[in-house]
């Protein structure tokens, strides 16, 4: 666990980390069994370096992360059926969820916090260094540095009521898992494209910088059309999501927004900007679900690829968002089965 012995203000941080960390135990061990056993055990790698403060790229042996997930594990056990605990703050001990309530205190202290939900309803806490806020019409951009509690699923973008929430170091992390994705298998052109703008082979380090900077705003410019989308979809589009959790139409559902929040805001911003090596990257990661519901902005690109014509490849954003927006409209106009059972 990361250390910190110091006390701001009236603020018992070790006491706070120490509860956020509970929490994010209490969720992996409820949900972590729900990913693939590959995922699994890549996220379990990447919490173990996380964990022990060892840098991205650095080798650990099986044998040693072995018996600790074994002994995580264990300990896992032990608090399945735990409820998630209130946080001690200076103004009392708080829901873990009032995330208003939390940043308003943490943030004085140059802290950020965030609780909420990801896919099959999964709550997800972090927290971390303020790096920077900054306010873009009406919704607040959080971006924070060195993580003090985190789960294992850790995601490097949030959206949360009017605030997005950026996760650089876990941004760090996993950007780096896409580099040494490159170096085993080559299969991923726009990958190959998109690294090849930065001095990977000579300095990988600065490489691995500069990206990280690049790419905190391609999040940022995502959740931001995630926001403009939501809006658009309003509370249908939530309980919806809630009576097909677990199933092939959550998985569908999610990508139709995110392809939706890219088209809206992402890509037309990224071509704007001329940042090849962002346009590349957003690209790489057009995978799964998303490529499979729109085949036709993955053609869009390689024809930009070519000869670079952004104006057609703006084009097809704003194509690929009316196709987005009415297939949305579509799900949410089928009739549906409530819990697990829906397909």
């Amino acid at each position: 666990m990361v250390n910190v012995a110091t006390m701001t203000g009236t603020l018992d941080l070790p006491a706070l980390i120490a509860a956020v960390q509970r929490n994010c135990d209490i969720a992996d061990a409820r949900h972590a069994g729900e990913l693939t056993m590959c995922i699994y055990l890549l996220r379990m790698r990447d919490f173990y370096c996380w964990e022990r403060e060892l840098p991205p790229g650095r080798d650990v042996g099986r044998a040693e992360v072995g018996g600790w997930l074994e002994k995580r594990e264990r300990h896992w056990e032990t608090i399945e059926a735990a409820t998630y605990g209130n946080l001690p703050l200076p103004s009392g001990t708080t829901d873990p969820f009032d995330n208003t309530h939390i940043n308003a205190v943490l943030g004085e202290q140059g802290l950020v916090y965030s609780a909420g939900y990801g896919r099959r309803g999964r709550p997800q806490f972090f927290l971390g260094e303020l790096a920077c806020a900054e306010t873009r019409g009406r919704r607040q951009i959080r971006v924070s540095g060195r993580e003090f509690a985190r789960d294992v699923e850790a995601h490097p973008g949030m959206l949360l009521g009017d605030t997005v929430y950026v996760r650089t170091e876990t941004l760090r992390r996993w950007l780096w898992e896409r580099f040494e994705e490159w170096r085993w298998s080559r299969k991923n052109e726009a990958l190959g494209r998109a690294l090849a703008c930065y001095p990977f082979t000579t300095d990988p380090e600065a490489a691995l910088e500069a990206m990280t900077r690049v790419e905190t705003e391609s999040i940022i410019l995502h959740e931001l059309g995630e926001a403009v989308v939501g809006a658009e979809l309003g509370d249908a589009w939530a309980a919806m999501l809630g009576d097909v959790a677990g199933t092939r139409i959550e998985i569908e559902a999610r990508a139709l927004r995110d392809l939706a929040a890219d088209c809206a805001s992402t890509l037309p911003a990224l071509v704007e900007r001329g940042n090849p090596a962002s346009i590349h990257f957003h690209f790489a990661n057009l995978t799964g679900m998303r490529r499979e519901l729109d085949p036709a902005l993955a053609s869009a690109y390689r024809r930009w690829a070519e000869d670079g014509d952004g104006a057609a490849l703006a084009r097809a954003a704003a194509q690929g968002l009316v196709r987005a927006r009415a297939r949305a409209l579509e799900l949410l106009d089928r009739p549906r089965t409530r819990g697990p059972g829906a397909r």
